[in-house]
């Protein structure tokens, strides 16, 4: 009687701790439940431990780890029709064959030396089976239990262990460790993902042998008596779900639920502007910590013509900065590989912001500055399209092409001035002309060698197709978007070059120039 006693003042402390910590549900319309018991629990009627009953202790983390780690196993399942819950009620009015207990303890004395124990395939045994996992062994870090709970509830789920071999077939690791590091460092879920980063489900080799490939995702959904969660968005513009330009921003977030799914947007822009669309993976701390999903954006004009694909290498987020014209255009949200995995198991849960600025309505319709050398100096020139009267023009030179200062104030019918630079070297140029009502514009920016310096001009920073390029040697140049992806490269000659960026989407872009003597970087903006 002593003993009974004493384990129900036991139970009874642990409930009552219980009822503080938070009680959590992935997915709460679903049947089939994995249940993370974080407040002890009595074992019996069971195959542990020999068949003999026993208590597994509480192991007293905090809400806070309890919060992250439900997240991270959460993560792992969002593909699937299947609820994570620390609520025990919601888990025993689970059916029983669609249901497991995940107790995290301290290791007891039974258990052997390991981070988690299951029984393969116990998912659906119906017989309250629990699987376990031992915080103890896994240095109480987070991270570790979340990845070990998610492994064990695999094995439940009918999966084996996934191996790594070399090139000639031999076994290298019964547990793969993946590869890579940073952010995009990958391990396979059933293997050992505690040191990677990006740990997803896997279609590999398991230690029978290499050529024993173990389809993760359609043995987990074909014999536990649920499948994927229902699709969220079309997977095609024409069934694209509208979102609003609400002051100039919008936002979306949805489900990758399988490696063929695509989610499409549709929005509207009244006018030409710059958009940045930035999407990001659902994730528990900095670096995308926990996420389970790699972005690939594209935008494509409502004719189906792509603007752009956005899918950084060594990030699993992605960021689109593009100027567009006035119209409807589709944005596609779907899993990617890199350069340490494949999109077999790039899948979960995302949100993505935009924010677009509208360029002004101005009665400039045009500016075109040029100049050439004259004499020791440089004779600028331009042209201006305008609905209304100037009231100041404004002559601005740099010497870094970044900041400029102003050499001469003229007024609104000059078309023309000569400077003389203060020193040698490419020297930038641009206009600044204001209207009578106001409206500040500026010309396209250009770049003059001051005679006796071998260098490079771009005749203009905004073009269209085209990058006009003046040379006094021969040059090597690169184009690369905002985030450094190098999208072409080439080499040109002494004179006058062009460079063809027609076959790129609008946007702003740098272009690298380097000869033997000299290299110059500009920003081009493609119109």
């Amino acid at each position: 009687m002593k003993t009974l006693t004493a384990l129900c003042s036991l139970l009874l402390f642990t409930m009552t701790g219980f009822a503080q910590q938070p009680k959590l549900s992935s997915h709460p319309s679903a049947r089939a439940t994995i249940f993370l018991d974080f407040d002890g629990h009595y074992v019996e009627g069971t195959l542990w431990n020999s068949g003999n009953p026993f208590y597994c202790e509480s192991p007293n983390l905090t809400n806070e780890q309890i919060t992250e780690i439900f997240h991270r196993v959460s993560e792992d399942f969002r593909p699937f029709d299947v609820n994570v819950t620390t609520d025990s009620t919601v888990f025993l009015a689970a059916p029983l064959t669609q249901r497991i207990r995940v107790v995290i303890t301290p290791s007891p004395s039974w258990a052997p030396r390991a981070g988690g124990v299951s029984f393969t395939g116990s998912f659906t045994w119906g017989d309250e089976t629990p699987l376990f996992v031992f915080p103890d062994m896994l240095s109480w870090k987070t991270k570790s239990i979340a990845e070990c709970c998610s492994h064990e509830a695999g094995h439940t789920l009918g999966l084996s262990h996934q191996a790594k071999y070399d090139d000639n077939c031999k076994l290298v690791n019964v547990y793969n460790d993946g590869k890579g590091a940073g952010e995009t460092s990958w391990a396979p879920v059933m293997g050992n993902s505690y040191g990677r980063n990006f740990s997803s489900w896997n279609n590999g080799p398991t230690p029978t042998g290499c050529m024993s490939e173990q389809d993760n995702l359609s043995i987990i959904t074909s014999g536990n008596g649920f499948s994927y969660r229902e699709d969220d968005h079309g997977d095609n513009p024409t069934k694209a779900t509208k979102l609003e330009l609400t002051s100039n921003s919008f936002s979306g977030d949805g489900i990758v639920t399988t490696n063929e799914d695509i989610d499409f947007f549709e929005v509207f822009f009244p006018s030409v502007g710059r958009l940045i669309l930035d999407a990001k993976p659902f994730s528990v701390g900095p670096n995308n910590a926990g996420a389970n999903l790699d972005i690939e954006l594209k935008i494509f004009t409502e004719y189906g013509d792509l603007v752009g694909t956005y899918n950084p290498e060594t990030l699993l987020n992605a960021t689109a900065d593009v100027v567009l014209e006035p119209g409807k255009y589709f944005i596609s949200v779907r899993g990617a590989g890199n350069q340490y995995t494949s999109n077999y198991g790039s899948l979960g849960s995302y949100s993505f912001t935009g924010a677009f600025s509208p360029f002004s309505t101005n009665p400039v319709s045009s500016i075109e500055l040029t100049g050439k050398q004259d004499r020791n100096g440089h004779l600028l020139t331009w042209n201006i399209v305008c609905d209304e009267a100037l009231i100041l023009q404004e002559i601005q030179v740099s010497y870094d092409g970044i900041n400029f200062k102003k050499v001469a104030e003229l007024n609104g019918e000059a078309r023309a001035f000569r400077y003389d630079p203060e020193k040698a070297g490419n020297i930038f140029y641009r206009l600044k002309v204001v209207t009578k009502s106001n409206l500040t514009s500026y010309s396209n920016g250009i770049s003059i060698l001051k005679k006796g310096n071998a260098g490079f001009s771009i005749r203009a920073t905004v073009v269209t197709n085209q990058v006009e390029v003046s040379a006094d040697e021969n040059f090597r140049y690169i184009v690369s978007d905002m985030n450094g992806k190098i999208l072409q490269k080439g080499n040109g000659t002494s004179g006058n070059n062009v460079i063809n960026i027609a076959n790129t989407p609008k946007g702003i872009y740098i272009i690298q120039i380097a000869g033997n003597s000299q290299r110059i970087t500009e920003r081009i903006v493609r119109m």
